[in-house]
């Protein structure tokens, strides 16, 4: 990678496992079936970016700006979105596996996951406000101090949240999901 702005440029199948790539602008470009595991892409701007059948692991996103960012089939397995600039922060998850990741103290409002696999991510302090969680496993997903007002979880599954630690005003819940939220109270549901 040698430019430093990217425009609508189309990245397929492009190895940067372990590279460090930083300083660079991507704005409209889509990469598909790339593999940035391992990588350092900290301080780039992505703009209206789409990632597709990518593997992001593990990849290093220090300072770097997602803006309208769109994940679709991508393994994005431990990656720390809250090291990514807050300014204009926004993204969108299709069919993805982002077990392990951290959303720490992110605003994230009405984001879109849908039919991705969330095991363990951390939301801790985040703001998920009108957001959606269209068939999701939420296994040992952690919402602490959430604000998760008007979010939809009635689809999603495997999930245990607190409405004592948790901003659960209006948020959508099915019927098949509220043993998730009587959890810590010990409550047998038969």
């Amino acid at each position: 990678m040698q430019e430093k702005v990217y425009d609508d440029h189309l990245f397929e199948n492009e190895t940067f496992t372990g590279q460090i790539v930083n300083g660079r602008e991507f704005q409209g470009c889509t990469f598909k079936k790339c593999d940035f595991t391992g990588s350092d892409f900290s301080n780039n701007k992505f703009l209206e970016c789409t990632f597709e059948h990518c593997n992001l692991s593990m990849t290093k996103l220090t300072r770097a700006t997602l803006n309208d960012a769109q994940f679709k089939h991508c393994k994005i397995m431990g990656l720390l979105f809250y090291e990514c600039q807050d300014f204009l922060f926004s993204v969108f998850f299709d069919d993805c596996i982002l077990d392990y990741s951290s959303f720490m103290g992110k605003k994230m409002l009405k984001t879109k996951f849908i039919k991705s696999s969330l095991k363990e991510t951390n939301f801790t302090q985040g703001n998920l406000s009108g957001s959606s969680f269209d068939q999701c496993d939420l296994s040992g997903t952690i919402f602490n101090g959430t604000d998760l007002s008007s979010v939809n979880f009635t689809t999603s599954f495997n999930y245990t949240i607190d409405p004592e630690l948790n901003n659960l005003r209006k948020a959508s819940f099915s019927l098949d999901g509220v043993p998730g939220l009587l959890d810590k109270y010990g409550i047998r549901i038969v």
